[in-house]
């Protein structure tokens, strides 16, 4: 069932949404060559709790980090770790979240480490496209659908394929609600966008095929031909002005 929410209540999501915005641009600042992974998360952690909040990730049907961190051929869900350390040319996808009096706030984004490949750029530059063409069209009265084929359409021409395998969401006092907000979809279809709704719009985007495996630590997903993936994510409110962006620095 898809809960819409309060005016209050978006209030307090963008508050935690501020916090995790707040949290990801103090981890893109470090994002440099010779930077554990493990480092990134912890100052991530600090700063959300700093705020009075509780990093949402930590824990989470077991995810032992509060920060996912995934590299260059790794889609989702990396474990931060002290032996995991940046080199240059690594893409970086960071995803994180923040709860603040109940209410999550969930984003991501993918960072380059010093230099990196043009075709590295095309990708992390499409993704980011890609997600902003998907908010232009989250307008009350749409569908799911709309937002899925706008993240598509922008990837894929582009010469770039959509993982299937994990979706966006529904967001609110947990982070995965309904509904699934797929990155691949045709216009006009699915559930209908409402005044109150809160979804964290998430393309996962990759160079090479879409298809996904998860490695032995049961958490990291990468890339099945091992070429790169790049991840960009924000959690918005549809209202009647149309969508607000609530995982922002500023309003």
């Amino acid at each position: 069932m898809i809960s819409l929410k309060t005016t209050r209540e978006i209030a307090l999501m963008r508050d935690a949404g501020r916090i995790a915005a707040q949290a990801l641009a103090l981890v893109g600042e470090m994002v440099k060559p010779g930077v554990a992974t493990w480092e990134l998360a912890r100052v991530a952690h600090k700063h959300i709790v700093k705020c009075g909040a509780t990093p949402t990730f930590l824990n989470y049907n077991g995810f032992p980090g509060s920060v996912c961190v995934s590299i260059n051929h790794e889609v989702i869900h990396g474990i931060p770790s002290k032996k995991r350390v940046l080199q240059v040319g690594d893409i970086v996808s960071v995803d994180l979240g923040a709860t603040y009096k109940g209410y999550v706030g969930d984003t991501a984004a993918t960072f380059a480490t010093g230099k990196i490949s043009p075709a590295a750029q095309l990708l992390s530059d499409t993704t980011k496209a890609s997600l902003y063409a998907a908010i232009e069209v989250a307008l009350p009265g749409g569908k799911v659908g709309d937002i899925s084929a706008a993240v598509q359409q922008t990837c894929e021409a582009q010469g770039f394929s959509l993982v299937r395998d994990y979706t966006g969401h529904g967001v609110g006092r947990m982070l995965h609600e309904d509904p699934i907000i797929p990155n691949v979809g045709r216009a006009g279809h699915g559930a209908k966008l409402r005044p109150g709704m809160v979804i964290a719009i998430e393309p996962m985007v990759n160079q090479g095929r879409a298809q996904t495996r998860v490695l032995h630590d049961k958490w990291t997903v990468v890339t099945r031909d091992n070429k790169l993936s790049a991840h960009f994510e924000h959690t918005i409110a549809i209202t009647n002005n149309g969508p607000v962006i609530l995982t922002l620095l500023e309003d």
